[in-house]
């Protein structure tokens, strides 16, 4: 058990889903650890994670699914702690779930199954907290980290930075993390909101914004700009491409799709949307003139949810199929094909499911998340250059990066 006079092997600040992991392996190999967190209540993101029922994992996880500076950094730690390990976690504690859709898996319960588990892998491990407890500064000392919190003065020769990114803020997402990397020298890849909707400018967006709830399966596309460009942002492939359902807003544009293309869009890109993705919309509304007096609308309407058909053909939609000619349906089924929009900007942290960006992984030893030019801390989850996609890839960072650093660390 950890000493009343608050000196620790390692020191845990943040009690989510990447510092519960940590805290949790390196207190049940005999480490002295104690775990803090500003919040009063413990794990508010995995707790509202998919609906309430947490998207935990993905079977598809892969580093493909990641992006980074590095896109490589992420290899190890995934290599060493799986979806397949996580799994074996839940069976141990009794944690039934199902697969939802391609690989996300949900608890059938509700996310407390989750919060529990963690909860009572840090009891196993004897670790100690610190709970509502505010860090207010941090400082080297002896070769170890001096913590001033409102519970006092707290002594560790490890620190573990694990407070996430400043998406959601009204949970409490701060960039601690980032603020105290930066003290101790690490340089910080640009954060920015991630798996974000997106928003149009508002007069542009007017005749759109009354379709506010209509969704339907699209096919969206980004691609980069020159190579130079697509390096400094460190973003992947030149073109990326999801296959999801898409969310009209009043303002802009949400649902699964446009939370994925999200992560890669820059300010002043463009973003493609297939509208009809598999269907050969030209053709079809040609094949439909020889049904006498159908109108645009009607034939149309077959194709996508009537209210979209009504507002993309306005003025056009009493129109008779049959006095159209082939031509312009033609040119009607490229435009739904490939829909090109300039986004303004994203609906910001509030509504961000992640930060992207964070402590550059050049800082950090893609093995241990230990930081290179300061021996003795560790930077992990979230807070790390390493953003997934949607659908429980995060939370397998999480859980892997915690893994990797739990192994790591040393009682000294």
């Amino acid at each position: 058990m950890p000493r009343s006079d608050g000196i620790f092997d390692v020191a845990v600040i943040g009690a989510g889903a990447a510092g519960m992991m940590t805290a949790a392996v390196a207190g049940q190999r005999g480490l002295r650890v104690v775990l803090i967190d500003h919040a009063e209540r413990l794990a508010e993101k995995i707790r509202i994670s998919g609906g309430g029922r947490c998207n935990f994992t993905n079977l598809g996880t892969s580093p493909a699914q990641f992006l980074s500076r590095n896109p490589d950094f992420c290899r190890s730690a995934l290599r060493a702690y799986g979806p397949r390990d996580f799994l074996d976690l839940l069976r141990t504690h009794g944690v039934s779930w199902h697969e939802k859709h391609r690989g996300q898996l949900f608890c059938d319960d509700s996310s407390e199954s989750i919060i529990d588990v963690l909860r009572r892998e840090c009891e196993a491990g004897g670790v100690a907290w610190r709970m509502p407890c505010a860090v207010r500064s941090v400082a080297r000392e002896d070769g170890g980290f001096m913590l001033a919190t409102e519970s006092g003065t707290i002594r560790a020769a490890q620190l573990v930075l694990a407070t996430g990114g400043m998406a959601i803020p009204q949970l409490g997402a701060t960039d601690f993390s980032l603020r105290v990397a930066r003290q101790f020298g690490l340089k910080i890849v640009e954060p920015r909101p991630a798996l974000v909707p997106l928003t149009f400018d508002a007069q542009a967006w007017q005749p759109f914004a009354a379709l506010s709830g209509v969704a339907l399966e699209v096919r969206l596309s980004h691609e980069a700009s020159s190579p130079q460009e697509r390096t400094k942002r460190h973003r992947g492939p030149a073109r990326t491409e999801f296959f999801e359902d898409l969310l009209f807003t009043h303002r802009g544009l949400s649902g699964p799709g446009i939370l994925q293309i999200s992560s890669y869009w820059q300010p002043g890109d463009p973003i493609h949307i297939d509208l009809a993705p598999g269907q050969a919309v030209a053709d079809i509304l040609i094949a439909a003139k020889s049904g006498g007096r159908q109108t645009l609308l009607t034939a149309l309407s077959g194709i996508w949810p009537r209210r979209l058909a009504e507002a993309w053909l306005s003025e056009d939609s009493g129109r008779r199929l049959a006095d159209i000619p082939d031509r312009q349906l033609r040119a009607l089924g490229d435009r739904i094909r490939d829909w090109t929009l300039w986004p303004t900007g994203t609906a910001g942290y509030k509504k961000a499911e992640v930060m992207s960006g964070g402590v550059d992984t050049g800082e950090l030893d893609q093995r241990s998340l230990q930081a290179h030019r300061c021996p003795g801390l560790y930077v992990i989850g979230e807070a790390v250059d390493v953003t997934g996609w949607l659908g429980g890839y995060n939370f397998q960072w999480a859980w892997a990066s915690g893994v990797a650093c739990g192994r790591a660390l040393v009682r000294l």
